[in-house]
């Protein structure tokens, strides 16, 4: 017996041996061929590794390989050398383990090694007598390349490689290898809940095996049809085979000339997706990004892996400033380990060589309208419900098009209607929307929309305008990524259409009764949701200040004193918990603004002025409007102090509360009614805690006379928008029976002519589409009945409280307007 005993422990230590000779042996090509990536990219801070306790790390496969790769992330990172033993109570135990056996040429063992079995096992028991005693467990996976696999070749999502597999995966894709690190898995609370029994150790295996197959179905995505297999599908579809044959008989033509039709929409909408495409524009984008930008910022995606790997139907739903969205957004998933999602683009980006490009990045086209055209309508429809019920991640521009005026665009909520009949398909997986917050410090066109909104005719996409596009390529300051808070679509349709799953239809033909108001309310939220994640940056505050300036210019100091006001107004009362503010302090910010050339500087004898001259005016305006909810409730606190010097706390929570509504619709602010008193309350005393009011024992709110530039240029931010309420609020409460086109008419003049007078270079001021949405507004805040009629005294005594925010000369011109209209009418 001993000597069995003694044969095995030489053999155990012959092993040891061997691995370390073949580890060693392994590092120098490995130095040389590999180069990895680690999601997340400071796992300590993102999956809440405590480095002072105990880490054991799980992969899923014997491989020294792996663990070699692993080894260079994670002490790079900070966290402690897998090849390390660790120490527990005395004892040393190895800090891996693995969940499978590793394949080799001969064989495959799947099964849990006893190695493994043991160490999780004796970790275990160790909790039983160690109250004190937390290891943790981290799951990470090391992934050679992440080429999705063929629908035809049927394989597990995550397999073993044997030797001559992995060198071949070493030499291919060691530049492109990533490693995946999980949040930890805590071993004293599953012993706490589950038990130290060895049934345990091999349950928590099968487990991590289940983990680690969806880790790599999160980053390589779902399986990839043929195109031709897929419009082969498609074509055996029972609702899209109804729509030939009714389309055929309605037209009296050949059912398969009308096959032929189908084909060919279904050639136009499908993407063709290439993973080498992706992986050889990842280098170009990161080159570009590198040549454009001085960073992009990403925040929040840690959840939007969770929900990846959580099996979630993913749908991206990002507001529409640039061109550049589409790109960025891909890369940015790309680079956080994630599958860059099929997108739908608008059919004029179809256009050579741009179209087949961005179809092989994942793009499918979608026409500007479809209304009428059943075929396809329905083709598209199917189309959608297929990328869902295969599990590819999809991304749409719910605005529809690109905010011209730097605000959120009142969302088009078609894609969101077929987004829900294809759930009403019966998917078996749960679908998410994820609002995006994209944001830049120079949006490339936006010299171009200021054009178009003073009338000029939208160009053309095509390749010329791509080339002189290009050759602009520079300075463009940071971008930011702000992934909001996911709604779950199964979720919100339990809580808002309870019934819902009865209306299940494998047709997809259902539009039920419910569809339309649930999807109105959804638009709304997906927005709010959108804005709850906007990003704060240098050039958005700066702009925000300079534009509150009468002349558009102020002292560096007192652009310095602004930025700072408005950095503690974001950090000290939260407007989410998905927005972000920089870290920089306001005399860097400045600083940085004034490094991307928007600003002229001129220095006196006082020292520098920042300004800006009448065409940067209009540009700014764009940014202003980025973050310009961030700031809508403390500048309208402010502005009412301001014109009023003092108001008791109750009278400023009830102005408040009028004036909330409509800028909660049009800025799409997420505070509900309930919660405003006391965010109210929370602003006021931040603006007392600066110094700007004074409060006294009776809740009296005063200004600070002897330090009020700081409130003044907080309350201006808001004043065009208060100009506007004022002019339609007191154009109804002067001509009651006016109908609503003639209001929002005569309201548009109105603006147009205050404009001029007063220097307002805002391209949204006089919106058509603003004031459209203020009557709305009117309507559901009962100023005017469903038949249009006004509740004279409500709207009156709004419109004087509208009127007590503005200035004087302001207000005189606006009475002047309304009573030339009137008399006009």
């Amino acid at each position: 017996m001993r000597l069995c005993n003694s044969f095995k422990f030489e053999a155990k230590n012959l092993m040891s041996s061997g691995r370390m000779l073949s580890r060693t042996l392994l590092k120098l090509p490995m130095s040389v061929l590999v180069k990895g990536t680690t999601i997340p990219s400071n796992p300590i801070e993102d999956n809440s590794i405590d480095i002072n306790k105990p880490i054991i790390y799980a992969l899923p496969y014997r491989s020294a390989v792996d663990l070699l790769a692993l080894q260079k992330q994670v002490v790079a990172l900070g966290l402690p050398d897998p090849l390390e033993p660790v120490e527990i109570n005395g004892k040393s135990f190895n800090r891996f383990v693995f969940t499978s056996a590793r394949q080799t040429m001969m064989e495959s063992d799947q099964d849990v090694p006893s190695t493994s079995v043991s160490l999780f096992s004796e970790l275990l028991e160790l909790h039983k007598f160690d109250s004190e005693l937390d290891v943790q467990m981290i799951p990470t996976t090391v992934l050679w390349g992440r080429k999705p696999g063929k629908e035809s070749q049927q394989k597990p999502y995550l397999q073993s490689l044997n030797g001559p597999q992995k060198a071949k995966a070493v030499l291919l894709a060691g530049r492109d290898c990533l490693v995946r690190i999980s949040p930890v898995v805590s071993l004293r609370y599953m012993a706490d809940s589950h038990g130290t029994d060895a049934s345990i150790a091999h349950k928590l295996a099968r487990v991590a095996r289940i983990h680690f197959s969806r880790q790599k179905l999160a980053a390589s995505g779902p399986n990839l049809p043929s195109r031709q297999a897929l419009f082969n599908r498609l074509m055996k579809s029972k609702a899209i085979e109804k729509v030939i044959n009714d389309e055929a008989a309605a037209k009296g033509v050949p059912l398969e000339k009308v096959r032929k039709e189908a084909h060919v929409i279904m050639d136009e909408i499908a993407a063709d997706f290439s993973y080498s495409l992706v992986k050889n524009g990842d280098r170009i984008l990161g080159w570009l990004w590198n040549r454009i930008y001085q960073g992009l910022n990403i925040s929040n995606a840690a959840t939007v892996r969770k929900l990846a790997q959580d099996g979630h139907e993913i749908v991206y739903v990002p507001c529409h400033r640039s061109h550049m969205d589409y790109l960025l957004l891909s890369y940015v998933l790309y680079h956080e380990g994630m599958v860059p999602p099929h997108i739908a683009a608008g059919i004029n980006l179809n256009f050579f060589p741009a179209g087949p490009l961005f179809r092989r990045g994942g793009a499918f086209f979608i026409r500007r309208s479809f209304k009428g055209n059943k075929l396809y309508s329905t083709i598209f429809r199917e189309y959608l419900a297929e990328l869902f019920a295969k599990g590819y991640s999809v991304e749409y521009f719910s605005e529809g098009g690109r905010s011209r005026t730097g605000r959120l665009l009142q969302a088009k909520t078609g894609m969101l209607a077929m987004t829900i009949q294809a759930m009403l398909r019966g998917l078996n997986r749960p679908v998410t929307l994820v609002p995006v917050y994209i944001g830049y410090e120079h949006v490339m066109e936006v010299a171009t929309y200021a054009k178009e909104l003073r009338g000029k005719r939208k160009e053309k996409e095509n390749a010329s305008l791509v080339l002189r596009t290009i050759r602009k390529l520079r300075n463009f300051g940071q971008g930011y990524v702000n992934f909001g808070e996911p709604i779950p679509l199964n979720q919100y349709l339990n809580e808002h259409a309870p019934e819902w799953t009865k209306d299940i239809d494998p047709m997809g033909a259902t539009k039920p009764q419910w569809l339309n108001p649930v999807v109105n309310g959804l638009a709304t939220k997906m927005m709010t949701h959108i804005n709850d994640a906007a990003a704060a940056n240098a050039l958005t505050l700066c702009a925000t200040a300079l534009l509150a300036s009468r002349q558009r210019a102020l002292s560096r100091d007192s652009l310095v004193n602004q930025i700072d006001c408005y950095l503690s107004i974001l950090n000290n009362v939260p407007y989410s918990s998905t927005y972000t503010v920089p870290e920089e302090d306001a005399e860097a910010l400045v600083k940085h603004a004034e490094s991307l050339d928007k600003f002229l500087i001129e220095t006196d004898s006082m020292g520098e002025i920042v300004s800006l001259d009448r065409n940067q005016s209009i540009l700014m305006t764009y940014y202003r409007n980025n973050i310009i909810h961030l700031l809508a409730l403390p500048s309208l606190i402010a502005q009412m102090l301001v014109r009023h010097q003092q108001l008791s706390l109750d009278e400023i929570k009830h102005n408040v509360a009028l004036v909330y509504p409509f800028l909660k619709q049009e800025l799409f602010l997420s505070i509900e009614q309930d919660k405003l008193a006391e965010l109210t309350e929370a602003y006021i005393e931040e603006l007392a805690h600066q110094g700007l009011v004074n409060i006294d024992s009776e809740q009296n709110v005063a200004i600070n006379q002897a330090n009020n530039q700081v409130l003044v240029l907080l309350g201006r931010t808001i004043t065009e928008t208060l100009q506007r309420y004022a002019i339609a609020l007191n154009l109804l409460v002067a001509n009651p029976e006016l109908g609503k086109s003639d209001l929002e008419q005569k309201s548009q003049d109105i603006a147009q002519r205050l404009g001029r007078l007063h220097g307002i270079n805002a391209p949204e001021f006089f919106d058509k589409g603003v004031f459209s949405a203020l009557f709305t507004t009117l309507k559901q805040q009962a100023y005017l009945d469903s038949d249009g009629n006004c509740d004279t005294d409500k709207s009156k005594a709004l419109a004087d409280l509208l009127y007590s925010t503005l200035y004087p000369e302001v207000r005189l011109t606006i009475k002047e307007s309304i009573c030339q209209a009137t008399d006009t009418h």
